[in-house]
C-alpha cells in the first residue's frame, strides 16, 4: 500500500458493479456503495445497481427516492454510504470535467469503470476543491 487513501472491495461487489456498468450499455451505468470507512481506508459492504435516469452514455443522474431506498437498506444493514460509481462506456477511467463539477462530497469515494478497452478499468478517486486524487483499490 501507498500510504494514500484506499478502497477495498470484495470480488463479488467488484464483479456486481462490472456486470451493471455492461448491462446498462450504450449508457452510463450509476450506483452507490456502501460500507465503512476508518481513517483513509474504506471497506465496501454493499453495492447498489441503480437506474441512469438520463438514458445518457455522455452522463448520469440518480433518481432521488431510489438513492433514498439502498442508503435505508444500507443502514439498516449497518452500513454507511461511502461513495457512488458509473461508467464511461468509451472513455477511460477517469473523472471528466463535469464528473468534477459535479463531486460534492469530498469524504466520498468516486468509481469509474471504463469500457472502453477489452477489459474493464475500475479505478476510484477522491475528489476535492476541484481537483481528483486517485484511491487504490484492493480487490479481495
Amino acid at each position: 500500500m501507498s500510504g494514500g487513501p484506499e478502497l477495498r472491495i470484495k470480488k463479488p461487489e467488484y464483479d456486481k458493479i462490472i456486470a451493471h456498468a455492461y448491462s446498462c450499455l450504450p449508457n452510463e451505468a450509476c450506483g452507490i456503495i456502501a460500507g465503512s470507512a476508518d481513517g483513509r481506508r474504506r471497506c465496501v459492504g454493499a453495492v447498489y445497481a441503480l437506474v441512469n435516469t438520463d438514458a445518457s452514455g455522455e452522463h448520469f443522474s440518480i433518481d432521488p427516492g431510489e438513492h433514498l431506498k439502498a442508503v435505508r437498506d444500507a443502514r439498516s444493514r449497518g452500513l454507511s454510504p461511502i461513495g457512488n460509481f458509473h461508467s464511461h462506456p468509451s472513455t477511460p477511467a477517469r473523472p471528466s470535467e463535469e464528473d468534477i463539477r459535479l463531486a460534492y462530497d469530498r469524504s466520498a469515494s468516486y468509481l469509474i469503470v471504463s469500457l472502453a478497452g477489452k477489459e474493464p478499468v475500475l479505478r476510484s478517486f477522491r475528489i476535492e476543491n476541484g481537483a481528483a486524487s486517485p484511491e487504490e483499490i484492493v480487490i479481495e
